[in-house]
């Protein structure tokens, strides 16, 4: 993987992740956003895979569906966000629509990837923390801009917590 960022300001940082054949691309996707402490951000990615894994979420059974794409596949569109999760670190979330050789297409949540010959992910931090909280009623974790607020509110009578940004508008 190779990453270059590419643009900051007061708004928003860009970055362009590279990712190499072979890499999986969402434990690399998810090993950037540790390892640069993103809390808030929004990307976009294209390229290809030699096979990947997608998830239907399946709302009566609480879980995924797994979709098996054992073949190459062109990333025709991949879209997504990472907030934090209930454990503290960056949560990746990502939908991703895959074309087939026939021309049919795949598609769901992300579960796994392995990339041919490359994936090209532009990733835009913004300066803000979103929380992901695991929802018990529905089996998974969705943004919680709550929690948000309760944070910072928080931070205003403790110290430690100064650092929780916080933008809603």
């Amino acid at each position: 993987m190779k990453s270059k960022h590419i643009a900051a300001d007061a708004a928003a940082q860009v970055h362009v992740i590279i990712l190499d054949p072979g890499e999986e691309a969402f434990a690399a996707l998810t090993r950037f956003a540790n390892e640069s402490a993103i809390s808030a951000a929004s990307l976009t990615a294209i390229g290809a895979f030699e096979r990947a894994t997608v998830g239907w979420f399946d709302i009566a059974s609480k879980s995924y569906r797994k979709i098996e794409v054992n073949e190459q596949c062109e990333v025709l569109s991949a879209i997504g966000d990472i907030a934090v999760g209930d454990d503290g670190k960056p949560s990746l979330h990502v939908h991703i629509v895959l074309g087939l050789a026939d021309g049919s297409t795949r598609g769901g949540h992300l579960l796994s990837g392995t990339v041919r010959p490359t994936l090209e992910v532009v990733l835009t931090e913004v300066p803000a923390t979103l929380r992901r909280k695991k929802r018990a009623d529905l089996g998974i974790a969705l943004i919680d801009l709550g929690t948000c607020a309760r944070l910072r509110r928080r931070a205003a009578f403790t110290g430690p917590l100064r650092s929780i940004r916080c933008r809603q508008q």
